[in-house]
């Protein structure tokens, strides 16, 4: 009996703007071998990166099928939306989206197919002709075979000429692409590829749709792990480290165990005697690692208090950030949530429902405060690339840094928990990646 032949197929896409100019790029690969049997690149014009990645998807499929129609194909990709759209794990509710993947679902038969998400730094062939595609279209050209550099290099094809088990019927497909993984992974090793996070921020349309969110990450480190490059997308290699916010949430004042709400519209309470010891721990901790290179707190007292205990400890000063603030609770401040919900429950379910709603009184709703807090982020990075960064603030900016970078939808503020001196991180790559690396760490109060 003949065995049937099988292929790897690898799409990525890129917009330089999302949406922007954009592009895609796709190969088919041996398996057993690693050979490049064909390639696909197209510059799209304007379109997002999820059409673009889509694009790149039919691409690849399209070509494998030209080199054999009855082929088992493993998809890779590093798209966490169009892998589990694809593998109809996730609803597809944008408008954009659904003729696509109707498209790719039509080129082979669905039990011909299997997907499989992946880190960008193992997407690299596919990521370098998205890119060469979008250069190719910024000169007013198309990608041309003939002129791409994006085949992997010799070390990495003969990494993964070691044979994988096969990527047979739907039953053995997590066999086959947990070999397909760990040659081509061997391969990235042999070619110097750093290991990266990836994560693709959300911006401000998440609020009109949800789906739009999602690459997925890798389970978080220590913050003082040491920093690894990440891969590219969309815009070429990230050639230097990430710049690392080391968020720490001030210590405890009076309200905190009374769980008041406490924002920048009340009395700016200062660091209780609890408080003060939390500030210390901290800064001992903050030593200890010896990683912190610049401190930046919220204007808020308790937050400047606990930025000054470590800063003293470190030997550096403290900048204020005003961005860094928390975000003003209205007529809500000094309450609980009970008294809250007892006095204004209609305005506070307001608040559970939509991001848009803000406090009772001229309260600041978590839209506005992650617009202020994004263009801190942004300002923040551009002056600090490559640094160690404490950010001393609030429980509400740290849950929106580390929702951005996860690409969580903004319920997610609701679902974590963050205790008062706790320390997270997140790093964020010149490509524009982000890798949340701790989160809610009170070990040194221990």
């Amino acid at each position: 009996m003949q065995r049937p032949v099988r292929f790897v197929v690898e799409a990525d896409g890129g917009s330089r703007g999302n949406p922007g100019p954009a592009g895609y790029g796709a190969v088919v690969l041996d398996p057993a071998t690693g050979e490049t049997l064909a390639e696909r690149a197209e510059y799209i014009g304007v379109a997002t990166n999820n059409v673009a990645e889509y694009k790149g998807l039919i691409a690849g499929l399209a070509a494998a099928r030209e080199l054999a129609s009855d082929a088992q194909v493993l998809v890779r990709m590093d798209s966490k939306l169009v892998v589990e759209q694809m593998s109809g794990r996730w609803k597809i509710k944008h408008p954009d989206m659904k003729p696509l993947a109707a498209e790719a679902a039509r080129i082979l038969p669905r039990a011909q197919v299997t997907y499989e998400w992946i880190p960008r730094e193992q997407n690299k062939h596919a990521d370098r002709l998205a890119n060469e595609a979008m250069d190719a279209g910024k000169r007013g050209r198309q990608w041309e075979p003939s002129a791409s550099t994006a085949a992997l290099d010799h070390g990495a094809a003969r990494a993964l000429a070691t044979p994988p088990a096969p990527v047979g019927p739907p039953g053995d497909a997590a066999k086959g692409a947990a070999a397909v993984r760990a040659a081509l992974v061997t391969a990235s090793a042999s070619a110097g590829a750093a290991k990266g996070m990836a994560a693709q921020e959300l911006n401000d349309t998440l609020f009109a749709d949800a789906e739009a969110l999602a690459e997925a990450i890798e389970p978080c480190l220590d913050a003082d792990a040491p920093a690894v490059a990440a891969g590219s997308h969309g815009w070429g290699p990230d050639m230097g480290a990430p710049a690392t916010f080391v968020l720490l949430r001030h210590g405890e004042t009076a309200l905190t165990p009374q769980k008041r709400f406490s924002g920048s519209g009340g009395t700016d309470p200062e660091l209780s005697p609890a408080g003060h010891r939390q500030a210390a721990a901290v800064a001992e901790a903050l030593a200890a690692r010896g990683t912190v290179q610049t401190v930046i707190s919220s204007p808020l007292r308790r937050c400047r208090e606990t930025a000054q205990a470590v800063a003293d400890r470190l030997g550096l000063t403290v900048t204020v950030e005003e961005g860094l603030r928390e975000v003003d609770f209205g007529a809500w401040e000094g309450m609980t949530f009970a008294e809250v919900q007892e006095r204004f429950p209609d305005d506070l379910q307001a608040w559970l429902d939509s991001p848009k709603a803000a406090p009772t009184g001229g309260g600041e709703s978590f839209m506005a405060a992650t617009r202020r807090i994004s263009a801190t982020r942004d300002r923040l990075l551009s002056a600090h690339a490559g640094r160690t960064v404490l950010l001393v603030t609030h429980v509400t900016p740290v849950k929106i840094l580390v929702r951005l970078a996860l690409g969580a939808p903004p319920e997610a503020l609701f679902r974590m928990e963050l205790s008062a001196a706790s320390l997270s991180a997140v790093a964020y790559y010149a490509d524009g990646n982000a890798s949340v690396r701790l989160l809610n760490d009170t070990s040194h109060l221990r």
